[in-house]
């Protein structure tokens, strides 16, 4: 078995990898010239491009006779993901509306059912709405009075959405169609709901124009979007995000406004009193500072604002409306561990923190006053918390590394949680694994927090194969989370490794910031700080060890095997921003140079080039084995990044090992479905496996 492998892979390795066409680009930056030889690869709708993907992909086709087991481990992952899944609860009044998936179909579908323990009854399922499964639904709001759902489908992964509207009682859509929302979740305020979109693009430009004129409307339920009200716009700040939510009592507006093309990380804050018109919105924060801002509740004629504000961790002030002032005494001070999320519920307040990344959630009076914690099932994430209508106590949503999630039901007259819903997993037992968290020390001396997940009983004899996760940006927490397909890896004996790398807000904003622009580095230097932690404590070896990540963590990948080579034995860079000095030229690009900075700017010109993935990757280099992915509909991190990253490495990098790229179809910045995404899974952990040397026990 092993000797026909290794054939086989001999076979592979002498394959000739495709060549790219080069062209003669030279761009000048603050003077220095820059090549750009594979630039026509940006034009992702040519025939010319077209051509290449589908060179690329019959290349690394090729790849997959190398690796036998493929097909048997595919199987394997719809097993792991066999189980019926409830992703999200709305309660409205007697009646309960549930997203529940029975197992593998491509997209969850929504139910209604009457009390907790009804029969579900089906309202809207998405895997109706196209022959391939690739139409995905999203945003699902639904109006107070429990009349009308509304919500946002997707196609092929695309972060453009159109929103439709149905009338519960008759289960009946409604005649409109709303167009061209990104970006945008859909509030409800009496007969209709906010909503933000963009300007029809200009045709052809759909997935990689730049995006202008974010504007807020109002859509009544029954009418046509022609017929929509302008709420706001701001025409000095084209490349703006606005977001209009409404508190729970429907009294109050709250819109979140930013621009990190700017350079600044933080948003803006303007609210608004719905019960006058016309609307005439007030500002707490009027401008975009690094600071965020952001409305829990109403509390009277008050509102309760979490902010960043003099308090990089998070503190809860007052916001009076009748006044229009902002308390200056914090209502909950700023503590040792980053706040996250805060709501009310009968009368009371809870703050959820993040204490070295694991959930902890404390509850308060609504004058600030502490009354301890509220106990959480474990060591792991709290997330999507849903008050019950017409009830004291809420719903939340907890998982881990090795706890599926699941829905508790918080009673606000015991203290106490109950369980409301557990999938269980198919040919697996939970206990067989062990999680823990070790703490790596960095270039610089920070303490870089990281989790380690495998075997119990695991052999410390420096032979385990090893997948090393991170992601280090944008002020987004890395959790203790579940994923059953990652079960897959476990049970052969991997060790996964999840690092919680500066750019995150695993500790707040100063966490965050020392991971942005001209501080960037810190991340690959926590990245590689934590390989050697994993080699020198003989979880693995240099032959062993994989490194991956996805969007910025593509980045990440990208930029750490360039500095690093010698560290890992493979690398899977997903869906990467590999260009750092064109990234903000396209789509929502311009959005992200809050965290990167801009090659517009000299100094941050100077540090972008230093670590950019592609203008990095060097000549004869030997490299990780590679596999890049990327997919044709992705208009978040458009798929040149990848094509142009892929085209260079397979131009530069030493031929001893694979480099190749998986182009998937009618997908996005992320699977379009259940089936893509195994595929997906599949693909990068058959890839795994056969550069580690790890035949499975299928």
């Amino acid at each position: 078995m092993k000797v026909a492998l290794m054939l086989i892979g001999a076979f592979y390795l002498a394959a000739e990898r495709p060549t790219t066409k080069k062209v003669t680009q030279v761009d000048y930056y603050h003077g220095v010239p820059i090549e750009d030889p594979y630039r026509w690869l940006e034009d992702d709708r040519s025939a010319e491009t077209a051509e290449w993907v589908r060179r690329q992909n019959a290349y690394t086709d090729q790849y997959w006779a190398s690796v036998p087991f493929r097909a048997k481990l595919g199987e394997r992952l719809k097993t792991l993901m066999n189980y019926p899944k409830l992703d999200r609860l709305i309660p409205r009044g007697d009646l309960f509306y549930t997203s529940r998936n029975s197992g593998l179909d491509n997209q969850s579908s929504w139910f209604v059912q009457k009390g907790l323990h009804g029969k579900p009854e089906l309202i809207l399922n998405p895997n109706t709405l196209s022959t391939d499964g690739t139409v995905a639904v999203s945003g699902v709001s639904i109006s107070k009075d429990g009349r009308y759902l509304a919500y946002q489908t997707s196609s092929g992964g695309s972060d453009w959405r159109q929103a439709y509207v149905m009338d519960l009682r008759t289960k009946k859509l409604l005649p409109e169609k709303l167009e061209w929302l990104k970006f945008t979740e859909l509030a409800w305020f009496g007969p209709g709901f906010f909503y933000s979109r963009y300007p029809a693009p200009e045709k052809g430009k759909e997935l990689t124009g730049q995006m202008k004129f974010h504007r807020v409307y109002y859509h009544r339920a029954g009418t046509s979007q022609e017929q929509d009200e302008l709420v706001y716009e701001s025409p000095s700040r084209p490349l703006s995000y606005h977001n209009l939510s409404v508190t729970e009592d429907e009294r109050f507006g709250a819109l979140e406004f930013a621009d990190a093309s700017t350079g600044k990380k933080g948003n803006g804050l303007l609210v608004v009193d719905l019960r006058r018109k016309p609307w005439k919105f007030v500002p707490v924060a009027a401008e975009m500072t690094d600071d965020t801002w952001r409305v829990v509740e109403a509390d009277g004629e008050n509102l309760l604002i979490l902010t960043t504000a003099k308090a990089p961790r998070g503190q809860i002030l007052k916001f009076g409306m009748g006044t229009g002032l902002l308390s200056e005494k914090p209502l909950v001070h700023e503590s040792e561990q980053a706040m996250e999320e805060a709501w009310v519920a009968d009368g009371k307040l809870f703050v959820s923190y993040t204490r070295h990344v694991v959930s902890v959630v404390e509850r308060f009076r609504l004058d600030g006053a502490p009354e301890g914690p509220m106990p959480l099932p474990g060591v792991g994430t709290l997330s999507y918390v849903v008050k019950e209508a017409g009830s004291k106590d809420f719903f939340y949503l907890f998982s881990s590394f090795n706890s599926p999630p699941s829905f508790y039901r918080y009673s606000m007259a015991t203290g106490q949680a109950s369980l409301f819903f557990s999938p269980a997993i198919p040919g697996f037992q939970m206990d067989a694994l062990e999680t823990k968290q070790v703490f790596v020390t960095s270039k610089d001396g920070t303490k870089v927090p990281m989790f380690l997940i495998h075997k119990r009983g695991l052999k410390l004899d420096g032979g385990n194969p090893t997948l090393l996760y991170g992601y280090g940006g944008f002020a987004i927490n890395v959790p203790p989370t579940f994923n059953s397909l990652r079960l897959a890896l476990l049970e052969q004996g991997f060790v996964y490794a999840s690092v919680n790398l500066r750019g995150g807000l695993e500790y707040g904003e100063a966490w965050h910031e020392a991971g942005t622009k001209l501080k960037k580095q810190n991340v690959f230097d926590d990245c590689i700080a934590a390989s050697e932690w994993l080699i020198a404590h003989r979880y693995t070896n240099k032959e062993k060890l994989a490194l991956t990540g996805t969007s910025n963590g593509g980045l990440l990948v990208g930029a750490v095997i360039n500095q690093r080579p010698d560290l890992f034995r493979a690398a899977l860079p997903n869906v990467g921003v590999m260009d750092m000095l064109r990234f903000h030229k396209f789509t929502a690009g311009a959005g992200w140079i809050g965290d990167y900075g801009s090659a517009d700017n000299s100094a941050e010109f100077r540090a972008l080039f230093a670590y950019s993935p592609l203008h990095n990757i060097r000549a004869g280099q030997r490299y990780p084995s590679v596999m890049v992915t990327t997919a044709d509909h992705d208009d978040r991190v458009v798929p040149a990044h990848s094509f142009k990253y892929a085209a260079t490495l397979q131009e530069k990098a030493a031929k001893e090992r694979p480099a190749l790229i998986r182009i998937e179809t009618m997908s996005g910045h992320g699977a379009s479905n259940l089936s893509k995404s195994i595929e997906l899974t599949r693909d990068m952990y058959s890839f795994l496996m056969k550069e580690l040397g790890v035949e499975p026990l299928l």
